[in-house]
């Protein structure tokens, strides 16, 4: 059944959702202008993210409602239990059911477009073309039909964001357009092809335009008047293709974290190093594994701190009876950790307890900084002279100010987060759920 028939009455309700990763309530409720058609949707607000706000986490989140002691994906590097190995998590590693999966336990179909940490697809669904972290088209789409068509668009997984690192942005922000263009004309393609209950896909170019010229939009940079140009074109696609869905259909719109400034990058394991937590077997160090029998403390991206925890840990020198107490001086100096210009590193350090919770939280960090805006917290292995640094990037993300927009006049978005989302389209596409099952609920 294509959209004619479905135009013609089809049957039951229907959800398209489309994901603009990493942008901020804000930047639309600032620009009505450039973004008319968002500003039209019956409801919209700013909510907010998870513990850690990092995409890798943050995706796995969304799309199942539970929190990462559930999905088992706590950001873009997690560490192996009962080692020092570390790993990439990909989708075979989300050990929750993603909402696409509970469609299709109630007989409906799903076909889902760039999701992040989805790879390799998922063969239990219609049609998906994983997302950021897949090695490219040909091994991330199913079937091979999908593969075809999106190689005959120009389709691509990911902006080039190595382009971003140029002084002269030209080449990315071309390179930007292609991959939204892209982008829209296969969402189109196959919101008008399949028959589906539920269209999920997600625009990933937005995070990346947003690292590199987030900072020009603020502080009217050179580069702001084509970043609001982008996110007017983008604004047009999503109108487009909400006059593509019939009445039947209810078009959500959301990002997993909002976005601000980036002044400082803060390399944490160097912090650590200088402040007589960690320390490293040889100056030729590059990896976790590296790490000295001595080391307390180390850190993963984005703000993780774990505590080299003797039982857990297989060089663990904290014994489990002082582990409160470290973990405790540990959160004082990282709450007491100042910046270049005096400011506060950490808005707050969040402990395990408080942030994860689930049959999947052997690998949980035991403390997560939530940064301060302009702080982006890094946690490379390899060292270096200086705690706080100047990359490429001008943007960062942040835990509050991401958006949601739903287009039913009984949605309430207040006191909202990431967890509400999946049980607000489930309840949407009259799909019956235990709310024991998530850790939000929904908001319609």
């Amino acid at each position: 059944m294509g959209l004619f028939d479905r135009l013609r009455g089809g049957s039951g309700p229907r959800v398209a959702f489309f994901g603009i990763d990493g942008v901020p309530y804000s930047l639309v409720a600032d620009n009505e202008e450039t973004f008319e058609n968002l500003s039209d949707f019956a409801a919209g607000g700013a909510i907010d993210s998870i513990v850690p706000p990092e995409s890798s986490a943050c995706w796995p989140a969304l799309t199942t409602g539970v929190n990462p002691g559930e999905t088992g994906v706590y950001g873009f590097q997690d560490r192996e239990i009962d080692s020092y190995d570390t790993y990439v998590p990909m989708g075979q590693d989300v050990r929750a059911t993603r909402l696409w999966s509970r469609v299709d336990a109630a007989g409906g179909e799903a076909t889902v477009m760039n999701v992040p940490v989805t790879f390799p697809p998922d063969r239990d669904v219609q049609r998906m073309v994983s997302g950021f972290l897949s090695p490219g088209v040909e091994k991330a789409a199913y079937p091979n039909e999908l593969r075809e068509t999106l190689e005959r668009l120009d389709y691509q997984i990911d902006v080039n964001a190595k382009l971003g690192h140029q002084e002269d942005k030209s080449k990315f922000i071309e390179d930007a357009h292609r991959t939204l263009d892209a982008r829209f004309e296969a969402f189109k393609h196959y919101i008008e092809q399949d028959d589906w209950s539920l269209f999920f896909g997600v625009f990933m170019t937005t995070d990346r335009v947003n690292h590199f010229l987030f900072k020009h939009y603020a502080q009217d940079g050179e580069y702001k008047e084509e970043f609001l140009e982008f996110y007017a074109k983008l604004d047009r696609y999503l109108g487009e293709l909400r006059k593509m869905l019939d009445e039947d259909t209810t078009m959500v719109v959301a990002s997993d974290h909002g976005f601000t400034t980036l002044d400082h990058e803060v390399k944490c394991n160097v912090w650590l190093a200088e402040n007589g937590w960690l320390s490293f077997e040889d100056e030729d160090h590059e990896s976790l594994s590296d790490v000295t029998d001595e080391t307390r403390a180390y850190s993963l991206i984005p703000g993780r701190f774990y505590i080299n925890l003797e039982g857990r840990e297989p060089r663990g020198s904290v014994p489990e009876a002082e582990y409160e107490a470290v973990r405790a001086e540990l959160k004082a100096e990282l709450e007491a950790f100042e910046g270049p210009d005096g400011r506060p590193v950490a808005d707050r350090v969040v402990t395990k307890e408080d942030a994860f919770r689930g049959e999947h939280d052997e690998i949980a960090p035991d403390l997560v900084v939530i940064p301060n805006d302009g702080f982006d917290l890094k946690a490379g292995f390899r060292g270096g002279d200086d705690v706080f640094d100047i990359g490429p990037r001008n943007g960062m993300h942040s835990f509050g100010n991401a958006c949601l927009f739903v287009d039913d006049d009984t949605a309430k978005i207040e006191d909202a987060d990431l967890y509400d989302i999946a049980p607000t389209i489930l309840e949407l596409l009259d799909v019956k759920i235990d709310r024991g099952d998530f850790d939000g609920a929904s908001l319609v």
